[in-house]
């Protein structure tokens, strides 16, 4: 009994030792989202998408249908100090080394690339207001 609790024990730190080499996210400050505000005019539209502040590098947000989906602009390979930018309206790309990821779950687009962009949780508070903290 004593060697299956160490092997559980042992098989759970990994496992999250391994989550944390995938993805490193910075921690952001609360921001509040007003959709009313013209730079997000945007986000009011299925598929749109903006430039907010917040985090290291700012945040990009995204109307997915009925929900919003926020993202860091922080590339993430951590040795790159430039920000992510939107292209196509379908994907971000690091100017650093020209990866790609999905604007609609950050999951990397590029052979060989491996670590995922860092996601945000939103709440959307009215139809015009959503609130971007962590996870």
């Amino acid at each position: 009994m004593k060697k299956l609790l160490l092997a559980f024990a042992i098989l759970l730190i990994l496992s999250c030792e391994s989550d944390r080499t995938n993805q490193y996210c910075d921690i952001i400050n609360n921001q509040t989202i007003n959709l009313s505000n013209p730079e997000f005019i945007n986000l009011q539209v299925p598929a749109g998408w903006a430039y907010a502040n917040g985090g290291p590098k700012g945040i990009i947000l995204y109307n997915y249908s009925s929900t919003f989906k926020a993202f860091s602009r922080e590339c993430p390979q951590l040795d790159c100090t430039s920000q992510m930018t939107v292209v196509n309206d379908i994907k971000l790309t690091c100017p650093c080394d020209n990866s790609e990821y999905s604007i609609l779950d950050g999951s990397p687009q590029t052979a060989g690339v491996s670590k995922s962009v860092c996601e945000f949780k939103v709440t959307q508070v009215s139809s015009a207001v959503l609130n971007v903290t962590n996870y």
